[in-house]
C-alpha cells in the first residue's frame, strides 16, 4: 500500500464529489497531494509556478463551471499567496477548495524552513477553516479526513458559495518508492441535499399588498452571472408591468430598449426635485455588488420607502444603500418569476392587465437615452485620436458574438460600463468586483479560457497587466484568450479622481509611470503580439485579432494619458450642461 494512502484517497473523493479541475503549485512538502490527483485518472491538473495568479486562476475556472475548482501549495509564504484571490472568491461567492500542505504542528517556532502558523490563515476570508491529522494510519483519523472533505466541499458549493480551507500537515517520507503504485480506494461520498428556503403563503400575500399599494416600483441589479432566463424575466417586468430595470454591465443587464444602463451619467449631479422624480416607493435589488459610484450614491440619497433585498440565505443583512427594510431569503429567479406570475394573474382579476402607459419607467427610459445619446457623441469627438474610452468603445462593438469578456478593475471596467454592450452581441461578462483588486485580473481571465472554448477577451490597464503577468508564464497560454492592454503608462484612475488629481505629488506617487511595453511579455510567453496608436490602427486590426488562431493574442494599444483625462473632463462637463438641465 503507498505511504499515505488517506491522502491518496482525497483525490478520487475530490473526483467523486463532482470536482473535475485541480491548480497545482509546485513544492516538496505538497508532494503527496500533488502526485494523488497528478496520477488520478479522471482528474485535469494544471500547474501554476506563481501561488497569487494560480489562486485567480483557479477563481476564473471556478466562475466558468459553477463549481468548485482545488488549489493545491506547499507550505510557508506560499500559502498567503492564495490570498488575494480567497478574498475576491469569498466576496464573490465563488467556490474553491484550497488544499495547503503544511508541517507538522509540533514543528510549529521551532526555526524550521517554509513553517509558519497555518491553521486559520486565511480568517474571515473563507467559509470554515479544517486542520487534518498529521497521523494518517488509525483508521478514525482516515474516517475523519473523508469525512472532513466531504463537509469541505458540500460547504464549498452550499449558498451563499465561497472558499473552504482546508490544511494538511504531512509527514516526510513525501515521494513513493519505485516498487509502490497508487491505488485509488472505494471513498464514502456524503451529500447534502438542497433545501431551498421557500416563503409562507401569508408572507406571500403581505408582499403581494405592498406591492399593490406602491406606485413606483424599481429593481436594481447588481454583480450577476449572465443568466438568459433573469433577462427574460426582468424584461418582463420592464415591458408588461412597466417597472425601471436599473443595472451595469457587471450585472450582465444588457443594452436594449427596456432596461436602464446609463444611471451613472444622468443619475450624478441631480437637483433635489430632479432626484425626487426619479425616486422609487419600492426598490427590488438583486446580485453582489454594484460599480458605479452615482447610483450607489442616488439610491442613498433617496431612499425608497420599502426596500427588498433577494438573497439565498438571511445569514448577512446587505444594505448597501442603507434603506432596507425587509431581507427576503430566497434564490432571486424564482422568486421574481414567481412574483410576475402572481401580480400578472392579480392585475387579470382585477381587470386591469391591458399595457398602460407608465410615467416612472418612461421617465427613467427618457433619461438613459438621453445620457446615451452624450456618451456616443463624447466618445466620438476625438476623431482619430485614439483614447482608452474610444478604444473600449470599438473594441465592445466588435466583440465576436457569444463570447465572454472579462473587464479588469480600475478604468476599463467604468469605460466598459459607460460604453455598454447591446442584448443581440450575447456576450458573457466577468469581473472581479467581490473586492475590487487589480492583482489578478489577467490570471482570471486565462482562468476563464482553460474552461471554456468560446473566445474570452479581457480589457486590461498597463499596471494591472504587468502584476499580473505571472499568469502567462506557466505555458501553455489558452489560444481562445484575447488580450487587449491600454497602456497609458500610469495609472489613469488616479488622474481622473479629483483628489489625487489635485494634488503634486500625483504624477511620482499615485500614477507611477513605468515605461514598459508589453511586447517581450508576449514573445516570452508565446503569444501573437500587435500593437496601435489610432482609431484607425485598431478598427483595421480588431477583425484579425478576434479570428481563432493557435497561439492567445495581445493586442497593445498606446494612448495619451492627458488626453484620455481631457476626455473625460470634458464628459463631466457635459453631464452638467447638457443632461442635468433637462431631468
Amino acid at each position: 500500500m503507498p505511504i499515505l494512502q488517506a491522502v491518496v484517497n482525497i483525490a478520487e473523493l475530490l473526483h467523486q464529489k463532482g470536482i473535475t479541475d485541480v491548480v497545482v503549485c509546485p513544492g516538496s512538502r505538497s508532494a503527496p497531494l500533488t502526485l494523488a490527483v497528478a496520477r488520478h485518472p479522471r482528474l485535469r491538473v494544471r500547474v501554476m509556478a506563481d501561488e497569487r495568479s494560480a489562486g485567480f486562476v483557479a477563481l476564473g475556472m471556478a466562475q466558468q463551471r459553477r463549481q468548485p475548482v482545488a488549489i493545491i501549495c506547499t507550505s510557508g509564504s506560499a500559502v498567503y499567496n492564495l490570498a488575494p484571490a480567497v478574498a475576491e472568491a469569498y466576496f464573490q461567492q465563488v467556490p474553491l477548495l484550497l488544499l495547503t500542505a503544511d508541517r507538522p504542528h509540533e514543528w510549529l517556532y521551532q526555526q524550521d524552513g517554509q513553517t509558519i502558523d497555518q491553521v486559520g490563515i486565511f480568517g474571515n476570508q473563507v467559509k470554515r477553516g479544517y486542520d487534518l491529522p498529521a497521523d494518517y494510519t488509525h483508521a478514525d483519523a482516515r474516517w475523519f479526513i473523508e469525512r472532513t472533505l466531504n463537509e469541505a466541499i458540500n460547504l464549498s458549493r452550499l449558498s451563499p458559495a465561497g472558499p473552504v480551507h482546508v490544511n494538511v500537515p504531512l509527514r516526510e517520507p513525501f515521494y513513493p518508492t519505485a516498487d509502490e503504485a497508487f491505488t485509488y480506494e472505494r471513498v464514502r461520498v456524503i451529500d447534502v441535499l438542497a433545501a431551498p428556503p421557500t416563503l409562507p403563503t401569508e408572507t406571500w400575500h403581505q408582499l403581494l399588498a405592498v406591492w399593490d399599494r406602491t406606485e413606483r416600483v424599481l429593481i436594481a441589479v447588481g454583480q450577476l452571472p449572465c443568466d438568459p432566463a433573469m433577462l427574460a424575466i426582468l424584461k418582463k417586468f420592464s415591458d408588461e408591468l412597466g417597472v425601471p430595470v436599473v443595472g451595469e454591465i457587471t450585472g450582465n443587464i444588457p443594452m436594449n430598449d427596456s432596461f436602464i444602463t446609463k444611471g451613472d451619467t444622468f443619475l450624478s449631479g441631480l437637483t433635489d426635485s430632479a432626484g425626487q422624480g426619479f425616486r422609487p416607493d419600492l426598490l427590488i435589488t438583486i446580485g453582489n455588488s454594484f460599480l458605479t459610484r452615482n447610483l450607489k450614491t442616488f439610491f442613498r440619497q433617496y431612499p425608497a420607502q420599502q426596500h427588498w433585498h433577494i438573497q439565498p440565505t438571511a445569514d448577512r443583512i446587505n444594505d448597501s444603500f442603507q434603506s432596507l427594510t425587509t431581507l427576503i431569503p430566497a434564490e432571486p429567479l424564482p422568486f421574481l418569476e414567481k412574483l410576475f406570475a402572481d401580480v400578472d394573474y392579480q392585475r387579470f382579476l382585477q381587470g386591469d392587465d391591458e399595457d398602460e402607459t407608465n410615467g416612472f419607467l418612461s421617465h427613467w427610459q427618457a433619461a438613459d437615452r438621453l445620457a446615451a445619446k452624450l456618451v456616443q457623441q463624447t466618445v466620438s469627438d476625438p476623431g482619430d485620436l485614439l483614447t482608452d474610452w474610444s478604444a473600449v468603445q470599438l473594441v465592445l462593438d466588435q466583440l465576436p458574438e457569444g463570447s465572454v469578456l472579462h473587464l479588469a478593475n480600475s478604468m476599463p471596467v467604468r469605460y466598459a460600463n459607460l460604453c455598454g454592450i447591446h442584448e443581440r452581441q450575447h456576450i458573457s461578462v466577468w469581473g472581479n468586483r467581490g473586492v475590487s483588486g487589480i492583482d489578478g485580473c489577467l490570471s482570471t481571465a486565462l482562468g476563464a479560457a482553460l474552461i471554456t472554448d468560446q473566445l474570452v477577451t479581457v480589457l486590461i490597464g498597463d499596471v494591472a497587466f504587468f502584476y499580473d503577468r505571472n499568469a502567462l508564464w506557466s505555458a501553455p497560454v489558452p489560444p481562445n484568450l484575447r488580450i487587449i492592454l491600454l497602456n497609458n503608462d500610469s495609472g489613469h484612475i488616479f488622474r481622473i479622481i479629483d483628489g489625487p488629481s489635485r494634488q503634486p505629488e500625483l504624477e511620482a506617487y499615485f500614477e507611477t509611470p513605468h515605461g514598459y511595453t508589453a511586447k517581450r511579455t508576449a514573445e516570452d510567453a508565446g503569444i501573437r503580439y500587435q500593437s496601435g496608436n489610432t482609431i484607425e490602427s485598431l478598427r483595421s486590426l480588431l477583425p484579425d485579432f478576434f479570428q481563432p488562431g493557435p497561439t492567445a493574442a495581445l493586442l497593445e494599444l498606446t494612448t495619451d494619458k492627458l488626453a484620455n483625462q481631457q476626455l473625460f473632463t470634458r464628459y463631466k462637463e457635459n453631464v452638467k450642461t447638457q443632461i442635468s438641465p433637462k431631468l
